[in-house]
């Protein structure tokens, strides 16, 4: 486990975060590669819960609003088409 995973771990305990938010952090990471099929499938499917979707919009929010690091901005547009898709 790479030292940013573990500083990720950390600061998701540390300000208790939800599984939504923790699963849009994870996807919208600022790690070289983008989010699993699997990462997108499982935020999509919790966007059918009301609270679930409100945590992970306004995740997507604050990641579209980070200034200081580009791969959360890209993550977070080049993903978007994949919110709300329902599993065939």
């Amino acid at each position: 486990m790479t030292s940013s995973m573990l500083r990720r771990q950390l600061k998701n305990l540390v300000q208790n975060y939800s599984e939504a938010e923790v699963k849009v952090r994870e996807a919208t990471s600022n790690d070289p590669w983008g989010p699993s099929s699997s990462q997108m499938a499982d935020i999509s499917d919790l966007t059918y819960n009301v609270v679930a979707c409100n945590e992970i919009m306004t995740m997507l929010w604050k990641r579209l609003k980070d200034d200081k690091n580009w791969r959360h901005i890209h993550k977070v547009s080049s993903r978007r088409s994949n919110m709300g898709k329902k599993k065939g």
